[in-house]
């Protein structure tokens, strides 16, 4: 497997649930400013949106949106136990990967963390964090977990909770989830990836002041 990320990007989330498997992958880094993959290429020419993260299966065919690509690395390993295997269970997984990914990720802080976002975009987008992450308090008050152990779910929460910090949003105000973050922090797939990405993370925002 071949994951196309850029660094403390949702991508992590992928790289989360690699490390949680011990998953042989390779990791190619993509540049979501200019849309170049780090040999220099196109990244248009490998995923047409242009956003990470893409992954490349063993079979060599695409795959995109953390939606899929997060259950894909479940199901491709399956002894990590990282998705359940009942219906219901199941069918509980892809209700929380569908709330992060479109009423906290995509809702909440991609207007927040947007520079480019108007600042009406960015009120609204403040207006509708509270009633969230209310429910998010309230389930985590009550789970040490998203499910019943740790999925590919938690891979993608501790990863779009990263970006509170950087966008205004407190965590303080909502204690079960702050300390959800904290306790998923040192989980040792969270701390290597964290690790990691941080400090390509900070490479790139020196090339970038040099450019």
């Amino acid at each position: 497997m071949n994951l196309y990320f850029s660094p403390l990007a949702c991508s992590m989330s992928s790289r989360i649930a690699l490390y949680e498997a011990g998953a042989p992958a390779e990791f190619t880094q993509v540049n979501t400013k200019t849309k170049h993959v780090a040999d220099g290429s196109d990244f248009f020419a490998i995923n047409p949106l242009g956003q990470v993260p893409a992954l490349r299966t063993d079979d060599g065919w695409l795959l995109t949106e953390n939606t899929a690509i997060l259950p894909y690395i479940a199901d491709c390993f399956p002894e990590a136990q990282l998705a359940p295997a009942d219906r219901a269970s199941r069918a509980r997984l892809q209700q929380w990967l569908g709330f992060i990914s479109t009423e906290l990720h995509k809702a909440v802080f991609v207007p927040l963390l947007d520079a480019s976002a108007p600042e009406g975009a960015k009120a609204y987008a403040r207006e509708k964090t509270a009633l969230r992450m209310d429910f998010l308090q309230d389930h985590l008050a009550q789970h040490d977990f998203v499910l019943d152990q740790f999925s590919v779910a938690d891979a993608y929460l501790v990863t779009i909770l990263n970006w509170a910090v950087y966008s205004g949003v407190d965590l303080v105000q909502w204690p079960a989830v702050a300390a959800y973050f904290q306790r998923l922090l040192q989980r040792p797939s969270v701390t290597k990836a964290f690790g990691e990405e941080m400090a390509l993370y900070k490479e790139e925002l020196q090339r970038r002041a040099q450019a």
